[in-house]
């Protein structure tokens, strides 16, 4: 981690350094490890969370996600009652996947303030690890898009399949052709209508002044890869640039994702975002029916990367167009889904 620029995390409303502290390891369950030693936050202040005063002390609520509960419990309780002792609160948590608001109550003000802080550190910690359940896109699976793809991949096999690592697997599902802008972790019912809310208010604010209310036409047009070696490619993608020549496609992308980050509800990643349709992956190699059987589980399984010999597919596509499209709406897309299209279900759109 670069000591000069530290992660942050927003909490309340206010944006905190995570500062690197060389940890002593110990045999513990990992979410135990997750709290701020006695005092750390004892200095927060009060305006930072509602805190309501009670007949008998105070109380503040904070909303999680049901799945998130078992890292404030921790093993056998641990993290709870550690939670509980050093702030002097009682936190009382809903039952394992009912929805509802944690409750900490305590004599001192300073202490469930102490307590709030704690805990929401604690989540942040651990949504960070949780793999991404949504993403804005725009979708490309038109039909004309998808024949020129399917051609596409009918020549690359044709002419490159003796390439090291190239095969028929690699390719994306032309039902699934999509732009991504950016990638959330919704763990409900309610972050994923906050997520759709948020939406609807950046086409009143930005994206229909920007657009001018009219669909974008955009150019799918030519092939570049992600990594620094053609030769060892993983992913290979369509660029994508307005038929106009103008960047109101990336005014709208750029914005859209920074008003969700400031929202809390994704991580910042780039100063910008990167416009591309990914059309081969080496994610999709070893179990090219992965897709289906996520479908059913919602879970997706690790799998070590081959990388795959792009150079010749570079060469000979560099200029290959795939087709124009008219983008007229912004997608809340549900990972590892599909609706009556083939596409990924929509949560919520503009």
């Amino acid at each position: 981690m670069d000591v000069l620029r530290p992660p942050l995390i927003r909490i309340g409303g206010r944006v905190y350094r995570k500062n690197f502290i060389q940890e002593q390891a110990f045999p513990r369950e990992e979410e135990e490890d997750f709290y701020a030693g006695p005092g750390d936050c004892t200095d927060e202040p009060c305006d930072a969370f509602v805190v309501e005063e009670t007949e008998r002390g105070f109380q503040c609520r904070v909303e999680v996600p049901s799945p998130l509960y078992k890292y404030i419990i921790g093993k056998k309780g641990e993290t709870k009652k550690r939670l509980e002792t050093e702030t002097r609160t009682s936190i009382s948590i809903p039952k394992p996947g009912v929805e509802g608001e944690i409750v900490i109550t305590g004599q001192h003000r300073s202490g469930v303030i102490s307590a709030r802080t704690r805990i929401e550190v604690l989540l942040d910690s651990f949504r960070k690890k949780q793999p991404f359940t949504h993403f804005l896109s725009f979708a490309l699976n038109q039909p004309a898009i998808q024949e020129k793809f399917l051609q596409f991949k009918e020549e690359v096999l044709e002419k490159c399949s003796k390439d090291h690592g190239v095969s028929s697997s690699l390719f994306q599902n032309p039902a699934k052709l999509h732009l991504t802008l950016g990638t959330l972790v919704l763990l409900n019912e309610q972050e994923i209508q906050k997520a759709c809310d948020l939406l609807q208010r950046c086409k009143e604010d930005f994206v229909d002044q920007i657009t001018g209310g009219q669909p974008l036409t955009v150019e799918v047009a030519g092939v570049e890869y992600m990594n620094d070696d053609s030769a060892m490619t993983d992913v290979l993608y369509a660029k994508v640039h307005m038929k106009d020549g103008s960047d109101r496609l990336q005014m709208v992308a750029d914005q859209l994702v920074e008003r969700f980050v400031a929202s809390g509800l994704m991580l910042k990643e780039w100063d910008r975002v990167k416009l591309h349709a990914t059309v081969m992956n080496t994610l999709f190699r070893k179990d090219p029916t992965e897709e289906r059987n996520n479908t059913m589980t919602g879970k997706s399984s690790f799998k070590e990367r081959e990388s795959f010999n792009g150079q010749n597919i570079l060469k000979l596509f560099e200029n290959f167009h795939f087709g124009e499209v008219q983008l007229d709406s912004v997608r809340l897309s549900q990972r590892f889904s599909s609706d009556a299209s083939g596409y990924y279900t929509t949560s919520g759109q503009l």
